[in-house]
């Protein structure tokens, strides 16, 4: 099967599509073949947007950045920390040598 690289929306609307033909009676692999996947990319894509609605990935990909965007700061932060406790230590010894 060719690989089609599909956008979150596109495979929520997909998966609704296999629900609403297994309503109708077909089987889930008459289904699949319908909207053109494998029924292994259609179980993955279940497992991860089965319980998503429409408008729902656009926000899990702001929240992504987001966590990203906070991860980063995070990690700046701790690097903030190490160096002030660096030079912490480094003012402690030399006052200890000065006396």
């Amino acid at each position: 099967m060719k690989k089609k690289n599909h956008t979150p929306e596109q495979i929520i609307e997909k998966l609704r599509k296999v629900e609403a033909l297994t309503s109708q009676g077909q089987t889930v692999a008459q289904a699949v073949k319908a909207i053109e996947v494998s029924e292994q990319t259609y179980y993955r894509w279940k497992r991860e947007y089965g319980r998503m609605d429409r408008d729902q990935p656009g926000r899990l990909k702001e929240l992504e950045k987001e966590n990203r965007r906070l991860k980063k700061v995070a990690r700046e932060q701790a690097l903030d920390i190490d160096i002030l406790k660096e030079v912490a230590e480094g003012n402690r010894l030399s006052h200890e040598i000065a006396r």
